[in-house]
């Protein structure tokens, strides 16, 4: 499992490294184009979908990220596109998450996988909307979730439960706490204390947020978007378990798939996009 987890994190560095620091945006978003169709091919799969309909919705989520391209949008502003998603995350994750794994199956079909493909497609659009303004800000947003993940892991493994025992959604993924999220949230204050300190003209997110609202408003939006991090990660979860799946596919070998690895990147990239846009 080690050597599966290894070699396809090797590969899929020699593929996207080389995309984000290309000169120009397109390899880029040519590479996450692929992979968020991907993801809606296994989003149908997750709810149920026969391989041809798998399929159909996979070359639906393309073909909208593919007309947005052609119709100039990746370098366009959209506050209100990323409002319309943020309140979407905002409000849908708190009533999917209020309703837990007996809720989503009462949603029908045909309203889960269309609005799993938009949110598909939004997060490609904000991903390749990142390039586009620069390599700093987009693998700012990146490391952002990637930061907090590995602190909520850390903090988790420390202090889980030493505070409150009552654990973040123990109906959804057990092994997370509420230490957990606070120790992502601090370990991404101060990545980004420490990133303004050492390149203090930056163009990360981090110099956005603070030039546009100031540092105390950057903090809490930083806050936010790890909280909203967490809330795709539950999302996905509940969905997984309510198919009875462990993984959301067996495309990346050891790693699960698509959706196991962006599922915190797909409210956060929108979200921070929404942010910036003010």
């Amino acid at each position: 499992m080690l050597k599966q987890r290894v070699i396809t994190a090797i590969v899929l560095l020699a593929v996207l490294l080389p995309a984000l620091f290309y000169k120009t945006p397109m390899p880029f978003c040519a590479v996450a184009l692929a992979l968020i169709g991907a993801g809606a091919w296994e989003w149908s799969r997750l709810n149920g979908g026969n391989p041809v309909t798998c399929l159909a919705w996979g070359a639906v989520c393309v073909t909208l990220c593919g007309a947005s391209w052609v119709a100039g949008w990746l370098s366009e502003p959209l506050p209100l596109l990323w409002t319309l998603a943020g309140a979407g995350w905002v409000l849908g994750g708190a009533y999917l998450l209020s309703q837990g794994v007996p809720g989503w199956t009462r949603i029908s079909r045909f309203l889960r996988v269309p609005c799993g493909v938009l949110a598909l497609w939004a997060a490609w659009l904000a991903v390749a909307q990142a390039r586009f303004v620069g390599v700093e800000f987009l693998l700012s947003i990146l490391l952002l979730v990637w930061v907090a993940d590995i602190g909520a892991y850390f903090a988790g493994r420390k202090f889980g439960g030493r505070f409150i025992r009552q654990k973040l959604a123990a109906s959804i993924s057990p092994g997370k706490s509420w230490e957990g999220v606070w120790g992502g949230m601090l370990g991404v204050v101060l990545m980004a204390w420490v990133w303004m300190t050492l390149q203090p003209d930056g163009q990360s997110v981090f110099h956005r947020l603070q030039g546009q609202h100031g540092g105390w408003l950057m903090a809490l939006a930083l806050v936010f978007l790890v909280a909203m991090s967490v809330v795709g990660d539950l999302v996905e979860s509940l969905v997984k378990r309510s198919a009875g799946a462990k993984d959301s596919s067996g495309l990346l070998p050891g790693h699960g798939g698509i959706l196991d690895r962006v599922d915190a990147l797909l409210p956060t990239v929108p979200l921070a996009m929404m942010l910036v846009s003010y």
